[in-house]
């Protein structure tokens, strides 16, 4: 199945609901960044959370930034996700392993470490970003965004991620998002329906190992409280923004000193982006001329 994105509506327009597919750009993070199994769990799951976060903005161009910075081996994580369904991300160690946790699943928990931070950059496309910054709770990423989304953002929510990867690689990857809206919150049965439901799902790529679309996921779920699926299906994919003239306006601003030692000690500059891999080779003559344009621009 591709990797797609849909939103919904149930109870009156009082719970929103996002469920997206990610196993085909979780298996290109991970083929991209040589990720250990451990590794591509928790980059999978925060690139999935980030999407989902991203799908209730409004403006084009709008983005958002999760960084998990905890006391783990894995060294924090950071996802850029847009409201266009692009995504892309990167791990502090993409090689450790782990054994699994005590229900025998990979232990992302561990990895990420349950001591530390989760930081939520929006960038709404104008004005100052909105960050906010919550402690982490379990290092699991999916309780941790949960948890930035009740007390950052006051919204009742439940954010179900996972990713399912082996041997052949990654065959199942994704998420659920489902936030009760304050003109409902106030409804503690439904609240609580909602609760009870989402406790007994095993999790969300079980659903998808099953063969079960998103539209037939939200369905079990919320098909019996109104459910309404909004008609355009989105699709997301990996996405990295980097270019070489990026590059080459990095290089530039490091200045004129250190310009002028790279070329003396390497004959040009080498950049790989930490977002894609991307290897980058900038040549002496092209350096020479970044010189060049630093000294015309100070007259």
């Amino acid at each position: 199945m591709a990797d797609q994105l849909i939103r919904a509506t149930a109870a009156d327009n009082g719970i929103r609901a996002v469920g997206v597919i990610t196993t085909r750009l979780t298996e290109e993070a991970r083929a991209k960044h040589q990720l250990s199994y451990v590794a591509t769990a928790a980059l999978g799951r925060a690139m999935s959370s980030g999407l989902l976060l991203a799908s209730s903005m409004k403006r084009e161009g709008s983005r958002v930034n999760l960084r998990i910075k905890g006391n783990g081996p894995l060294g924090g994580l950071l996802v850029d996700a847009g409201l266009d369904g692009t995504v892309r991300g990167y791990v502090g160690n993409p090689s450790i392993e782990l054994p699994p946790n005590a229900i025998g699943k990979l232990d992302v928990g561990r990895a990420v470490g349950n001591e530390g931070y989760l930081y939520v950059v929006r960038d709404v496309g104008y004005g100052y970003p909105y960050s906010s910054t919550v402690e982490l709770v379990s290092g699991e990423v999916g309780d941790d965004v949960a948890n930035y989304l009740i007390n950052s953002e006051q919204t009742p929510s439940a954010l179900l991620v996972g990713v399912f990867v082996g041997a052949q690689g990654v065959t199942a990857a994704g998420g659920l998002l489902l936030q009760v809206l304050p003109k409902a919150a106030r409804d503690e049965s439904l609240v609580a329906l909602l609760e009870a439901r989402v406790s007994q799902l095993k999790g969300f790529t079980p659903l998808l190992k099953q063969g079960k679309t998103l539209t037939e996921i939200l369905d079990d779920l919320l098909g019996d409280l109104g459910l309404s699926i909004l008609p355009e299906i989105q699709m997301v994919r990996f996405d990295c923004s980097c270019s070489f003239n990026r590059v080459l306006g990095a290089l530039k601003m490091l200045g004129e000193a250190e310009l002028q030692d790279m070329i003396e000690k390497d004959e040009g500059a080498e950049a790989t982006c930490q977002f894609c891999g991307e290897v980058y080779q900038a040549s002496k003559e092209e350096l020479i001329q970044l010189i060049e344009d630093l000294k015309t621009e100070s007259f």
